[in-house]
């Protein structure tokens, strides 16, 4: 299935992409049932000579007419999940999905359930995955957008998605509204989550079940998100790879993305590489990102936005990625200035306090799996430290770790729970909170986290370099938590020449808390 083993561990996503399509030949894909409609609907994540073809090619099939017929007040939207746009004070994307097509797809807001006068078209990205990539057979997915901008900021909105036949107005069907609420024109206290490789099972939906329950300005999912290719290689001789997992995580994930704006950045199972060159056709389709970052086309999983006095960076590891490098280089050192320059426009802005960096791939762990990346370590870390990063969040290891205050690798302050980290003279504190409902890992010291503290001295670990795995024994290891859970960041404000605060707080999927510290930094 897909790409062969002996050949994908030594291609990058662009080369196994250029594989599929070659063997995935224009008769094999005419013959697959819902291609034509795949691929004439959804061109634009569909190759050029392939999706030309189609258009060309007029094949009548079952799939295709029995799908154009549904009627469309049978079919239910679902999946439903937001995302800021640039400026989430007054933009945001309103995503779902259909399971056939529908006509005129649409959103319907206004202030008030009862007033939902405001219509905005919406656009669909249909996906298809032929039998042949991964466990199923022919499959198509019609994912719908719409970008609402000049939003007035601190307003609540109620929503409603629809299409021809299927109207949220209607008396019948104000239960399927939603809400969001814009970030505020002013500076204000709020609270953000994160954690990353969650996928679909229970402890997903536990976790997302209490992440509701901390009222969030919006989410943060630091990579790996559905596990559809659950090998996370980068290599598509995966035979389990399902793109029907995505259909199942959107709808777990749609009783807080509903209302809460799910910020993702992407990890090493996000790379999927029949759908494009860099693996990332799939999100393209499933995600309307804000597009401010350095390449839209390579790296749409890189972008960040300021809310209240917090400036948020999301980062793609894949890029830098020693461990997996299926995407290594991908930007061409791209990504890395764009960063640079990001941390320091940030710094310079006297409306931003805090400035936090999530991304996949550990700069440091002590994970007995993946524990820490190199290329992040290379690239990023003196960035970091230059311009005195607030807070680093990963994923990719499962389970929660998180660091001492550390600069140029060495702990420069300890950082014990309830304590309190100063960036600005100390370093940066970095949390890994990859336990959000994947299977667990493990460490090679006792676990440690709050009401059971066990102290040491050293943790023997590793980093992956371009070498290849180099062994080390870290100090700066501090908490360890080998159960599923997520972060939860409070964010208070200080009048000029006072401190605001970052409170911290790691959460376990029972609501106990196994770590809270505090990141401090003195207004301008």
């Amino acid at each position: 299935m897909g790409v062969p083993e002996q050949l994908a561990a030594r291609m990058s996503m662009a080369e196994q992409h250029e594989y599929l399509r070659a063997r995935f030949s224009r008769r094999t894909m005419i013959s697959g049932g819902a291609v034509t409609l795949g691929a004439v609907a959804g061109g634009a994540f569909v190759p050029g000579a392939v999706a030309q073809a189609a258009t060309k090619t007029s094949v009548p099939t079952r799939t295709a007419a029995r799908t154009e017929s549904v009627d469309g007040a049978l079919v239910a939207p679902f999946g439903r999940h937001l995302a800021w746009g640039s400026d989430p004070r007054t933009e945001i994307t309103v995503s779902w999905q259909v399971p056939v097509p529908v006509k005129k797809p649409f959103v319907r807001i206004g202030a008030h359930p009862w007033d939902l006068s405001h219509k905005i078209d919406a656009e669909v990205r249909t996906l298809f995955t032929p039998a042949g990539v991964g466990a199923s057979g022919n499959h198509t997915q019609y994912y719908v957008h719409a970008k609402l901008t000049h939003l007035r900021p601190g307003r609540t909105y109620y929503y409603g998605v629809g299409h021809a036949g299927f109207d949220p107005a209607e008396a019948h069907l104000l239960g399927t509204l939603g809400t969001f609420t814009t970030a505020p024109a002013h500076k204000e206290s709020f609270t953000f989550t994160a954690f990353g490789d969650e996928g679909v099972g229970y402890h997903g939906l536990a976790n997302n079940s209490l992440l509701l329950g901390q009222n969030p300005a919006f989410h943060l999912h630091a990579g790996d998100i559905a596990y559809a290719d659950p090998a996370g290689a980068g290599q598509t001789a995966d035979a389990g790879f399902d793109s029907r997992v995505w259909d199942q995580f959107l709808a777990q994930t749609e009783s807080v993305a509903k209302s809460v704006p799910w910020m993702p950045a992407y990890g090493n199972h996000d790379m999927e590489a029949w759908y494009s060159p860099n693996g990332y056709g799939g999100e393209d389709a499933r995600w309307n990102l804000p597009d401010n970052g350095p390449d839209k086309k390579n790296l749409p999983g890189v972008y960040s936005f300021v809310y209240g006095n917090t400036a948020v960076i999301s980062l793609d590891a894949n890029d830098i990625s020693f461990e997996i490098p299926a995407n290594l280089g991908i930007s061409g050192g791209t990504q890395t200035k764009w960063l640079e320059a990001q941390l320091k426009k940030y710094r310079a802005s006297k409306d931003v306090d805090f400035v936090v960096v999530f991304f996949h791939h550990c700069a440091y762990c002590t994970s007995t799996s993946h524990a820490s990346e190199g290329g992040v370590r290379q690239e990023w870390v003196p960035l970091f430290e230059k311009y005195t990063v607030d807070l680093v969040i990963n994923g990719h290891n499962h389970q929660y770790e998180r660091t001492d205050v550390i600069k140029a690798g060495e702990v420069t302050k300890k950082l014990p729970i309830g304590g309190t980290a100063y960036p600005e003279t100390d370093g940066v504190v970095y949390v890994t909170a990859g336990a959000a409902g994947r299977s667990l890992y493990a460490f090679t010291a006792p676990v440690s986290y709050e009401g059971h503290e066990n102290e040491v001295e050293s943790v023997a670990s590793f980093i992956n370099t371009k070498e290849g795995k180099v062994n080390e024994t870290v100090a700066w290891s501090r908490v360890r938590y080998l159960d599923y859970s997520f972060l939860r960041v409070d964010v208070t404000l200080a009048s000029r020449g006072r401190l605001a605060t970052l409170k911290v707080r790691g959460i376990a999927e029972t609501g106990e808390e196994v770590d809270h510290f505090t990141v401090a930094r003195r207004v301008r």
